[in-house]
């Protein structure tokens, strides 16, 4: 189960803080996956990705329309239906302290006060799921709030700089999916 964190509303749309959904959108239309439906408090979808002859993993994308702290109301019911393990869950997520452009992949690890990811912990009882970190970098103060309004901006990188980073956070959770990282 692919989950990109985001909020719901066309005043999110294109902030920082809504990169996930930006990937898993991404992600929806490059498998050619059936359009999403409303469940489980958000956007899902699910069909086998891949070419034919080779792995074809069956996948579920979900993008939570709960907001960005309440993301585990929709992710462990979803996650109970479809019968995900919790190293199964990857969560594709925004996160302020790599630069811009830069995807990191990891098992569980800490939460860095991303309200977005405590909500899942707390939902799925651990925080031992799969991450796509996406860098977008962080402002130069630590004041919660400058950073909350940084988050919740839009990029100020060029368009094709922001095309370039949700291809290449959907090059690693292709990798993720299709066993090729660990």
């Amino acid at each position: 189960m692919i989950v990109g964190l985001g909020n719901p509303g066309r005043e999110y749309a294109s902030t920082r803080h809504n990169v996930g959904f930006m990937v898993a959108e991404r992600l929806i239309s490059r498998w050619e996956l059936p359009r999403p439906k409303s469940r489980f408090q958000g956007h899902i979808t699910d069909d086998r990705i891949g070419e034919a002859g080779g792995p074809r993993p069956r996948v579920a994308v979900l993008c939570p329309q709960t907001y960005m702290n309440e993301a585990g109301r929709s992710v462990g019911p979803a996650r109970g239906a479809f019968k995900v393990p919790l190293e199964r869950v990857l969560v594709i997520h925004d996160e302020i302290d790599l630069p811009f452009g830069e995807i990191r992949t990891r098992l569980g690890g800490g939460l860095a006060g991303h309200n977005g990811l405590k909500s899942l912990r707390r939902e799925l009882g651990g925080a031992d799921f799969m991450r796509v970190r996406v860098g977008v970098g962080r402002p130069s103060s630590t004041d919660p709030e400058v950073v909350s309004a940084y988050v919740l901006g839009r990029f100020a990188e060029p368009p094709e700089a922001l095309d370039g980073l949700i291809e290449a956070a959907c090059e690693a959770v292709e990798r993720v999916v299709l066993g090729e990282e660990e």
